[in-house]
C-alpha cells in the first residue's frame, strides 16, 4: 500500500514508521477474521484493515474526526492480527501512531472521558494511591456491584504451610540474580504472584531482587496516549535496573505479559534517543517473560516436585503473551512435564476483553468478550475436568475472576506443588 506522507510527516520518526509499515498491508483482509472487535460490531472501521485504512488517511493529511479516534480507541490492541497478518504488518506500532495523530488533531474528550483517562494514568501507576484505594475497597467490596468486585480480589491462602505471611518471600542469597519488575497494579491486587515467582526461583537456586527506585512499566499511560509520561516511566526504569544490570543479573523476569510486551519494546521506543537508546536495547533483550525462563529450569523442577499425574488446569493464553510476545506452547510444554494436563479452550486465540485499561473505558464490548471467554473456559474445565483456570497475566486473571471456578496465575500453581513437595519430605 503506497502512501504519499503529508508534508508535516516527512522526515518526521513517526511519519516515516507509519509509512514503512502501511507499505507492508496488501490489504488482503485476512486480519478481520481474528479480529475480537469486527466479530462483535461488523463494521469494517471496527478491524484492522479499516484501522490501517483510517491511519493511510491522516497520514496524507486528512484530518481525523472524533469517529476516526473511536474506531481507533475500540481496538484492543491484542495484536491477533499481527499473527495472521501474512506480510508481517506491525499493526501494535502503527495503531500507536495513529492514536497520537487522532488524539492531537481532533477537539478534546468529553469531560468525563478525560477523568476516567486522567485517574487511570495516575491512580493505576501509584503503588501508594493503587494500594490505599485497594485496601479501602475490600472493606467496601460487599456493597459494590458484581463488576467492580471482581477488580477486588480479597487476600487468599496461598496453600503455603506454616506461613505466617501468607505472601511471604525467601531471604536466601545465591549467586544466580535476576531481577523482578513489580509492577504498579499487581502488588496490590494480587500480590501473590510476584512473591510465588520468588520462592520458585529460590527453590531452583536464582534469588530474585527488585529495584527499588523501578516504576510503572508505562504502558497505562503509553495505551492512554500520555507518550511522554510513558517515557519518563521507561526510563526512570531503565536508570533503576542499569546498576544491577552491570552487576551481573541474568534476566529481567516478567510476570505479567502485558509488561513484558512493553518491556521488551522500550528499544523500539527509544530507538531515536542519543542517550538511552543503546541501553534501552539491552533491556529489552534481557527481558524474559517466566513461561521463557522456567522451561530452560525444566529438569530441576521436575526433581523438586515429580511427573507424577496431578490435576488439570485449562489455561487462558493471554494476548500480550500469545500475540504481542509471539510466545506460544511454553507454558502448557511446562506444565505438562510436570504431570499437570492441560487443556484450551475454544477460540484460545481470542481476547478475554481486559486489555488494560480497556475494560473501564469500553465497557460495554470488554463485558462482551469477557462473557464469551469464560463460557469457552468453563465448557473446557466441564469437558476436561479440571476445577482451576490459569492465565498469565494480571489484566486477564482479575477479569475473568467468577465465582466457582477460581482463575489464578499459573506460577502460583507451579509453587503450590513445589510447597506440596518440601512439606512432604
Amino acid at each position: 500500500m503506497q502512501t504519499q506522507l503529508a508534508p508535516q510527516f516527512i522526515n518526521t520518526p513517526e511519519g516515516v514508521e507509519a509509512a514503512h509499515i502501511l507499505g507492508k498491508c496488501v490489504h488482503c483482509g485476512f486480519c478481520t477474521a481474528t479480529c475480537p472487535t469486527y466479530q462483535l460490531l461488523g463494521d469494517e472501521l471496527d478491524g484492522p484493515r479499516g484501522r490501517i485504512y483510517l491511519i493511510k488517511q491522516m497520514a496524507e493529511g486528512q484530518a481525523p474526526t472524533e469517529k476516526t479516534r473511536l474506531h481507533l480507541d475500540r481496538c484492543l490492541t491484542c495484536r491477533n492480527c499481527e499473527s495472521t497478518c501474512p506480510s508481517g504488518v506491525q499493526y501494535g506500532n502503527l495503531i500507536d501512531i495513529g492514536r497520537k495523530w487522532a488524539e492531537e488533531n481532533t477537539p478534546a474528550r468529553p469531560l468525563s472521558q478525560r477523568l476516567t483517562r486522567w485517574a487511570l494514568k495516575e491512580g493505576l501507576t501509584s503503588p501508594r494511591l493503587f494500594n490505599s484505594a485497594m485496601t479501602l475497597g475490600r472493606l467496601v467490596r460487599p456493597l459494590m456491584p458484581a463488576s467492580i468486585q471482581r477488580k477486588i480480589p480479597l487476600v487468599k491462602n496461598t496453600g503455603l504451610a506454616n506461613a505466617t505471611d501468607p505472601y511471604q518471600r525467601p531471604q536466601t542469597s545465591h549467586s544466580r540474580k535476576m531481577l523482578l519488575l513489580e509492577g504498579c497494579v499487581q502488588p496490590g491486587m494480587l500480590p501473590n504472584i510476584n512473591s510465588a515467582t520468588a520462592r520458585v526461583l529460590d527453590a531452583l537456586k536464582i534469588q530474585l531482587v527488585s529495584a527499588p527506585n523501578a516504576t510503572c512499566c508505562g504502558a497505562l499511560r503509553h495505551h492512554l496516549n500520555d507518550q511522554e509520561g510513558a517515557v519518563a516511566n521507561v526510563k526512570q526504569n531503565i536508570d533503576a535496573w542499569w546498576p544491577l544490570v552491570e552487576a551481573g543479573a541474568e534476566a529481567i523476569v516478567m510476570t505479567a505479559s502485558g509488561c513484558g510486551v512493553m518491556v521488551k519494546d522500550y528499544g523500539h521506543l527509544l530507538a531515536n534517543d542519543p542517550t538511552y537508546a543503546a541501553k534501552a536495547q539491552s533491556i529489552s533483550k534481557l527481558t524474559k517473560d517466566i513461561s521463557e525462563i522456567l522451561p530452560l529450569l525444566q529438569n530441576e523442577l521436575i526433581e523438586l516436585v515429580g511427573s507424577d499425574p496431578k490435576p488439570g488446569v485449562v489455561y487462558h493464553p493471554p494476548c500480550t503473551l500469545q500475540h504481542g510476545q509471539q510466545i506460544r506452547g511454553k507454558v502448557e510444554g511446562l506444565l505438562t512435564s510436570l504431570g499437570v494436563g492441560v487443556r484450551l479452550c475454544a477460540d484460545s486465540h481470542l481476547c478475554c476483553g481486559s486489555a488494560g485499561t480497556y475494560s473501564v473505558t469500553q465497557p460495554e464490548l470488554s463485558e462482551q468478550l469477557r462473557t464469551q471467554k469464560l463460557q469457552h473456559l468453563n465448557a473446557a474445565c466441564e469437558e476436561s475436568g479440571a476445577d482451576v483456570i490459569v492465565s498469565g497475566n494480571v489484566g486477564c486473571i482479575a477479569h475473568l475472576q467468577q465465582k466457582n471456578t477460581p482463575v489464578l496465575h499459573w506460577i502460583e500453581m507451579v509453587d503450590q506443588l513445589v510447597s506440596q513437595k518440601n512439606t512432604a519430605h
